[in-house]
């Protein structure tokens, strides 16, 4: 696992109705279950507190080794003032009221801390969200608890190790012993001298946290934007699509990818559909194309915009038409060459599967059932297990990332599979998947990996209709998702008091 992967399943465990409070309990009650399967109760334990979830969790292990009847003493490395998560502060009041039982010290500052002496000295100062350098009064913290006696054992992470890479800036706390959480940090296998005997805990993490988008896997796609940002930072999309019939799903592309945060949002289609999506919204910037659908004369008038924008959206709206087939097959050859990360959805598809391509760069597929049957030749399964599974088979078969529509969404890329269950029956109506290309091509555009993207991307459609479900019912339009994108971007978590429950 890796720090991300950490924050990811807590914020999906929490959305799933595990508060991070139980998480915490139970990483607490692991630790001093693994201290009490080693050492007799009379043993001395000594806990070196951060001030954060981490010395939340040495907290807890500090009450349940007090009930069973261990010597505690508990060090909080940082101010009260400083215990900001709401969680930890509660753990550290119901320790200030165990007077008998544990003896607590705050210690603020480096100078006061001494030499350190317990049969077991538990580290959980810092966890996974340890990044750079160490500070005071954690820094003499860690050299005091290094030149030790007692049993070092470091809860989920050693301070100090860098839990993705294993790095180490400065000094680390050298553990006996790492009790960890759920799975192996990334960064172990660098940091073996650190670590010590590693001990996975299972802290009532649901299997569901992993295998449903949530919360959890959009907030990992979010970028934060700096004071410096200059535009194109967030990517530019371009949409290929359009025609005379449908001008605008191409444009829904579009507008939903520039909501969703991307910079910058190209559409290049016919010219007469060009200029009546340069008419929608002013948002968009419209390349018109010659002749009256895709073709392979428009290649030479996208050379130049396909090397500047970060991913390429193709197919919605595009039309059915032989020329567009070939063209579509002339464009992935070059996209190919580039590796630009590509959105293929609508008529793309279908011309897809009759070129029977083996995609070699980045791709995300965003078909619904027909189109699945247009790029495998076969029907995928009703039945959710065995739908997982087709979806599963073709994304190895095409090398690429697939994200299948419906009740369920099913997202795989040949080896990991999502399932999303946000949306509900309104959006059937047409434009709702032209929204989620947007959202996908948006995401990958800001520098998320495809599989990432989609399975976010999957959520926040979904997520967005249910919240417009929630204010019109089943009366929605695509345009009403596109307005409530950033509701979901902004506190994903929201959505659990929009669920649609049928």
């Amino acid at each position: 696992m890796t720090s991300l992967d950490v924050r990811r399943l807590d914020l999906n465990s929490e959305y799933l109705g595990v508060s991070t409070l139980q998480l915490m309990e139970n990483a607490g009650r692991a630790v001093a279950a693994e201290i009490a399967s080693r050492f007799k109760p009379n043993s001395s334990v000594l806990v070196l507190a951060g001030v954060g979830r981490n010395g939340g969790d040495g907290m807890v292990a500090a009450r349940h080794l007090a009930s069973m009847g261990y010597g505690v003493d508990l060090c909080l490395v940082g101010s009260e003032s400083s215990i900001r998560d709401n969680i930890v502060l509660l753990n550290w009041k119901i320790l200030r009221e165990m007077t008998s039982s544990i003896k607590i010290q705050v210690l603020s500052d480096s100078s006061s801390l001494k030499p350190l002496n317990a049969d077991v000295l538990v580290d959980a100062l810092l966890g996974v969200g340890f990044r750079g350098t160490l500070r005071q009064p954690i820094l003499e913290a860690v050299k005091i608890l290094n030149r030790s006696k007692g049993f070092i054992l470091s809860v989920d992470v050693p301070t100090g190790i860098d839990a993705d890479s294993g790095g180490i800036q400065e000094d680390a706390v050298k553990a006996k012993l790492t009790v960890t959480f759920q799975a192996p940090k990334a960064g172990f296998e660098n940091a073996r001298e650190y670590v010590g005997e590693v001990k996975v805990a299972s802290i009532g993490i649901p299997p569901e946290a992993e295998l449903y988008a949530g919360p959890g896997d959009v907030d990992i796609t979010l970028r934060r934007r700096p004071p410096q940002s200059k535009k194109g930072d967030f990517g530019r999309v371009l949409v290929i699509g359009g025609s005379e019939t449908y001008s605008g799903a191409p444009a829904l592309v579009a507008l939903a990818a520039l909501r969703a945060g991307t910079d910058l949002a190209y559409v290049a289609a016919p010219e007469q559909t060009a200029e009546a999506i340069s008419s929608m919204s002013p948002n968009l910037i419209t390349i018109k194309l010659s002749g009256s659908h895709f073709n392979t004369a428009n290649l030479g008038q996208l050379k130049i915009l396909l090397d500047k924008t970060s991913v390429v959206a193709i197919g919605p709206g595009m039309g059915l038409h032989k020329e567009s087939f070939d063209a579509v097959g002339k464009i992935l050859e070059r996209l190919e060459e580039l590796k630009k990360p590509t959105l293929i959805d609508a008529d793309a598809l279908k011309a897809l599967g009759a070129l029977k391509r083996h995609l070699t760069f980045p791709v995300v597929l965003t078909p619904h059932a027909g189109e699945f049957e247009a790029v495998a030749g076969r029907k995928v399964s009703p039945e959710l297990e065995k739908r997982t599974q087709d979806v599963k088979e073709l994304a190895k078969e095409v090398n690429a990332v697939i994200l299948l529509k419906g009740r369920v969404d099913v997202i795989s890329d040949g080896h990991r599979m999502k399932l999303n269950w946000t949306g509900n029956p309104g959006m059937t109506v047409g434009g709702t998947g032209d929204v989620l290309s947007g959202i996908v091509a948006s995401l990958i555009a800001q520098g998320c990996e495809p599989f990432d993207a989609a399975v976010a991307g999957a959520f926040i459609n979904g997520a967005a209709g249910d919240f417009v479900y929630k204010e019109k019912g089943f009366h929605l339009l695509p345009t009403d998702l596109i307005e409530k994108i950033p509701n979901v971007m902004n506190d994903p978590m929201s959505h659990r008091d929009a669920k649609f429950l049928e």
